[in-house]
Order: C-alpha cells, then sequence, then structure tokens
C-alpha cells in the first residue's frame, strides 16, 4: 500500500485512494465544488488543488483526481495553494455572485474583493448535474454540448427527454442553484456576510432551529458585518467614578 506524507503525517491508504481521499481520511478541509461521493471525480473546479512534492518537481495537481503515490510529499494548505484558491473563489464570485455556496467559501477564504466584473451566470461548468444523472439517476438526459465559451448544459436537441423522470436531483446537486441569503438582486458582488462571525440562531421555525448556515448573519447590514460582533456581544456597562 502506498505511503506518503500530508502536511507532515505520514499516511498509509489503499491503492487506487486520490489525495483528496486521503485528506478526508486525517480531517483535513479541502474545498470543492465539483465533487461527490459516488460520483466519477471530475477535476474541473480546481478548488481541491494541493502542492505535491514529488522528487525535486513541486506542482499544484487536482486532489481529486491525483492519485496517491508511495512517496509523496503533500501540503494541503501552503501560501502557494491558498493564493491559487482564493483566486479561484474570486472567479466564481464574478461568475455566479448569486450562488450561496461560492459566496460561503469566499468567506471562509477570507476573499475581501473580487477585481472582476459580475457576470450573473447561472453555471460553473462543474458538471455534477450532468454526472448525478448519468450515474446515479441512470438516465443521462443531459449533458454538455459546444466548447469553450460556448459550452452549456443542455438536453439533447434542447427536449426533454424521455429517459427524464423530472426527479430534480440535477437541481439538488447544483452547487449555484441554491441562492444567497441576500436574493438574487443584492447591491454588492462579494457578501461576506459570514467572514468570521460565527453561527448563531436568533429564533426557531415551528420548534426547528433555523437550517441556514450561517443563519440569519446575512440578514444583517454592512458590506463586511463588523458591526455584527458587537451586536452579538453582551453590552456590559461599567459605573461611573466621581471625581472627588
Amino acid at each position: 500500500m502506498p505511503t506518503l506524507t500530508m502536511n507532515g503525517i505520514t499516511v498509509e491508504v489503499e491503492r487506487g485512494t486520490t489525495l483528496l481521499e486521503a485528506a478526508q481520511f486525517l480531517g483535513l478541509p479541502i474545498p470543492t465544488l465539483c465533487h461527490e461521493d459516488g460520483l466519477a471525480p471530475y477535476g474541473g473546479c480546481r478548488l481541491c488543488v494541493v502542492e505535491v512534492v514529488n522528487g525535486a518537481k513541486k506542482s499544484l495537481q487536482s486532489s481529486c483526481t491525483y492519485p496517491a503515490l508511495d512517496g509523496l510529499q503533500v501540503f494541503t494548505h501552503s501560501a502557494r495553494v491558498e493564493k491559487a484558491r482564493r483566486l479561484l473563489v474570486e472567479l466564481y464570485v464574478a461568475t455566479c455572485p448569486q450562488s450561496k455556496r461560492i459566496q460561503d467559501l469566499a468567506s471562509a477564504m477570507g476573499v475581501r474583493q473580487v477585481r472582476y466584473d459580475a457576470k450573473h451566470e447561472h453555471c460553473i461548468q462543474c458538471g455534477l448535474c450532468v454526472r448525478m444523472c448519468e450515474q446515479q439517476m441512470m438516465a443521462g438526459a443531459i449533458g454538455f454540448s459546444g466548447r469553450g465559451l460556448h459550452r452549456e448544459v443542455t438536453r439533447p436537441f434542447d427536449t426533454t427527454s424521455d429517459t427524464c423522470r423530472q426527479c430534480g436531483a440535477c437541481l439538488y446537486i447544483c452547487p449555484v442553484c441554491e441562492l444567497r441569503c441576500a436574493g438574487p438582486d443584492a447591491e454588492s458582488t462579494l457578501c461576506n456576510g459570514c467572514l468570521n462571525i460565527s453561527t448563531a440562531c436568533f429564533q426557531t421555525y415551528d420548534n426547528a432551529m433555523c437550517s441556514l448556515d450561517p443563519c440569519h448573519a446575512c440578514e444583517i447590514d454592512g458590506p463586511f458585518r463588523a458591526d455584527v460582533r458587537v451586536k452579538l456581544q453582551p453590552q456590559i456597562e461599567f459605573p461611573v467614578l466621581a471625581k472627588k
């Protein structure tokens, strides 16, 4: 079985294991937008990049497709890796600023600005819906067509396929379909409502806690929600000492 080092930790894995699976086994969080357990690896979003040292060669590789080979040294959160991930997330925010999942990733990575014009697209070409329909639903009712800028997810001949059962699995798996808390018409491209804010629920719905993550934090005004930390802290009044 291959033995490799990941963030200084030696780990032995089964042959055929990917670097992403090895990191998950060690509990190392690696962000991804195109990976889902039970679906074939795709390597489309590139957010799962890690720095791989193989002999004298260092390179950034997508951990969901790169096999765990014997003798590898892997760094999942090096400065080079973090820089690449933040740039990618910035591009994704500019492409689909209405996506809650992408906005949450941006906040988690500390992305504080977007240097690109917002496009308001509805697809990031992650391929999750196509693979879900083909590999789990066994339908293959949707697929990619076109190349480059003209590549899109569509139905064969733009008509509903007879194999489509209207199951909604493609919508369930899509990382863009869930809208950010501010809705599709938010004023700012970058939300940052979850930046450095711990999850807190302010109310319940029919005896169930709010299912949103990070709850109501995104509904509070402010570009970086710096005032949220103050509002969430208890207000303590100190007595004023009279001058003698």
